[in-house]
């Protein structure tokens, strides 16, 4: 506890280091004012210029350049974007595709592509999914029937679900909502997603309607990062982001094995969040939005080409994933870390990390690159939970624990790869386990076609007890799970 104190102490002066300065400034100066007999010459202003040295007048324009700082800082500044409440979609239980099920359909689909189907037996075997994922109702008839009315069905109940949930647990009224933003990345009908939530809810003629697509999985914490800065330039407002991603029209009914995969991993789930800049709303607020961190490496052929919605050779349109995707997704990471660190990392890390890029780069030494230590950064990690290999890959990156993917792993066992929202089922896991205390900080990670990767960070704000409702709320007590490397089917 002592080292820990100490540590947040010298944290705490470093970051306030020009306050500090400012207050010996001011105590020097009037030191000085005093031993000058300022006490008897309080109308002379004259007087106390004359008897002020050199020095004296240096330290005053310091102190008028601190005060002139502060204030130009005070006034700049945006206001904080809070967190209120999230929502995460549900399934039903007759939604649910245990894997004798889903096993069982891709051997009648691919019946004449025997290497195809032991390919997917492979998948279903290592992909750390569990018995209790869920697919819309089109797909489990067989031939699954995908069709544009059956994805509007989905769509309304995965969204609406999610929305009534959210007013349901903050008492806002739809009315009262003044911005919409809806990611989706593959289901574009007309109207809108967006529009489809305005009229379901009746909201206000003058609402901010915003709709994301083809942005992939880290969608999500694109439409925060949109939030943030709309709610930076209209004042006293509230804005809901709903995340989710249609399975219906996207199921790949062809044979290629690098299209296929997605069928094996992807499952239905979505999740509305509930942010607002209003003050009067901040005690109710669970979190406050510290730092959205944002990398694109679609300049590069390989990193834009790695995940790509395409026509195989018969005409059915999938996404093919590349064999480069892992290593493309590494790199994306160090570069988002990068930009991050700065933003989070205590002064002590900062500096290793600084010492040891000159000894490697300036004077040549044979050092292994020092990788920050951000488990001191964050207390929570929410990574998206894209498949094991990728929360293995990033478990390894930054030398995490179990406990600190724990949320990711059992998010995919019992949700699967939910795309964008998989973040907040994580987020969900955490506060119905009971660990979500006053001063954490969580980091969500999302990884997306382009190729990104993208960070939030967010601040608790206060105690916040296990939800009595919601999506974890009828199995926390089973979690967590142990999820072997490979299960026999």
């Amino acid at each position: 506890m002592s080292k820990k104190f100490a540590e947040e102490a010298f944290e705490y002066l470093i970051c306030h280091a020009h306050i500090l300065l400012l207050i010996l400034l001011t105590l020097s100066i009037s030191t000085h004012a005093s031993q000058q007999g300022l006490g008897s010459h309080l109308n002379s202003l004259h007087y106390l210029l004359l008897n002020l040295s050199f020095i004296h007048y240096i330290k005053i324009t310091f102190l008028l350049l601190i005060i002139i700082k502060l204030t130009f800082s005070f006034l700049i500044k945006p206001p904080t974007v809070y967190l209120l409440d999230f929502a995460c979609f549900k399934p039903p239980p007759r939604f649910r595709v245990p894997f004798a099920t889903a096993y069982e359909h891709g051997r009648l689909i691919l019946a004449s592509e025997p290497k195809s189907i032991e390919f997917q037996l492979r998948i279903f075997e290592r992909a750390g999914l569990g018995e209790e994922t869920s697919l819309p109702h089109p797909l489990h008839y067989l031939p699954p029937r995908p069709t544009l009315i059956g994805a509007r069905e989905e769509t309304e109940l995965v969204i609406f679900s999610a929305m009534d949930s959210l007013f349901q647990q903050t008492g806002i009224s739809p009315h009262d909502i003044d911005i919409v933003i809806v990611n989706c990345s593959l289901f574009l009908p007309t109207p809108s997603l967006s529009a489809m939530v305005i009229h379901k809810y009746n909201m206000r003629s003058n609402v901010k309607s915003y709709n994301l697509s083809g942005m992939g999985c880290s969608a999500g914490l694109i439409a925060i990062d949109l939030a943030k800065h709309l709610l930076q330039v209209h004042p006293e407002s509230n804005a809901v982001v709903v995340s989710t991603e249609i399975i219906t029209p996207n199921s790949y009914m062809g044979k290629e094995r690098s299209m296929l995969l997605p069928n094996c991993l992807f499952r239905m789930g979505g999740a509305s969040i509930l942010l607002t800049n209003k003050t009067s709303l901040r005690k109710h607020a669970k979190y406050s939005l510290l730092h959205v961190v944002r990398t694109h490496k679609g300049g590069e052929d390989k990193s834009y080409g790695c995940v790509m919605q395409e026509e195989d050779s018969e005409g059915h349109v999938g996404i093919a994933l590349s064999m480069d995707l892992m290593v493309i997704a590494a790199k994306s990471l160090k570069s988002n870390i990068s930009a991050l660190g700065s933003l989070v990392l205590p002064v002590s890390e900062q500096v290793s990390f600084l010492f040891n890029f000159l000894a490697r780069k300036i004077f040549k030494l044979q050092w292994k690159p020092y990788i920050p230590d951000f488990r001191k950064a964050f207390d929570h990690f929410c990574i998206h939970a894209g498949g094991r290999a990728v929360i293995g890959e990033i478990q390894k990156s930054l030398k995490l624990s179990d406990e600190h993917v724990e949320a990711s792993r059992m998010t995919l066992h019992r949700f699967g790869n939910t795309s964008s929202s998989s973040v907040w089922y994580q987020m969900g896991y955490i506060e119905a386990k009971g660990r979500m205390k006053k001063g954490d900080r969580v980091w969500q990670i999302g990884f997306g076609s382009g190729f990104k990767c993208n960070s939030v960070v967010w601040k608790c704000n206060r105690e916040i007890e296990a939800p009595k409702i919601g999506a974890w709320a009828d199995r926390i007590h089973k979690y967590p799970v142990f999820v072997p490397e490979v299960l026999k089917l």
